[in-house]
């Protein structure tokens, strides 16, 4: 499930992101949701360090560039986890999810992108409530938006416009116009706009 849902994994891992980057790849799965919409986590989420810490013991993985990212469930997983240790990642990639904006005061100091449809009815006001206390706790914020349905070309002019412009940001936040992951011709339900973004983010080359 964790490979099928979404474009996460799989991108990362593919042959031609492994060409330009080569890199150890880690899709955990487990026997139960690692967070929820409330703010709390499971106890296996506890356990992602100690399996990262392993994994570089018995491989060759270089723990200053460690990343993690995750879509809606795994974006939070992925906040929970820079929270818990802002110091474990190098980075960390956040497409559809949201957190309690009280509590994201220590991801202020550390390099993260956000990405987000203006359609996700829970996702767009509950990352834009945390954009505004990372700024309020020193991040340097670079915001932009992009057309999901942009050809490759016009989209990775698009990335690089906004991370030039972002030069000197440790923190990103990027979200998808209005209507542009919809499906065309189709009812825009409560869900578009959230399942919808996943598979536009991870297509990004320039994000990614």
């Amino acid at each position: 499930r964790t490979l099928q849902q979404g474009l996460g994994a799989v991108s990362f891992a593919s042959p031609g992101d492994q060409a330009r980057h080569a890199s150890f790849v880690l899709a955990p799965q487990f026997p139960v949701p690692l967070t929820n919409d409330a703010g709390q986590t499971s106890v296996y989420v506890d356990l992602v360090p100690r399996l990262i810490a392993q994994l570089t013991a018995d491989y060759s993985i270089d723990r200053n560039r460690l990343y993690t990212t995750g879509q809606s469930g795994g974006c939070m997983t992925s906040i929970a986890l820079g929270i818990a240790q802002p110091d474990l990642f190098a980075a960390t990639l956040c497409v559809a999810g949201q957190w309690d904006p009280a509590a994201v005061a220590p991801l202020a100091a550390t390099n993260f992108w956000a990405i987000v449809s203006e359609d996700d009815a829970k996702a767009y006001p509950g990352m834009t409530a945390i954009m505004e206390t990372l700024a309020a706790n020193g991040a340097t914020i670079t915001r932009g938006s992009l057309d999901a349905r942009a050809t490759d070309e016009d989209m990775a002019e698009a990335v690089a416009a906004i991370r030039a412009e972002g030069a000197g940001s440790n923190v990103f936040f990027t979200t998808f116009t209005a209507g542009s992951v919809l499906p065309e011709g189709g009812a825009a339900s409560p869900g578009a706009g959230h399942v919808n973004t996943w598979p536009y983010a991870y297509a990004i080359p320039a994000l990614r």
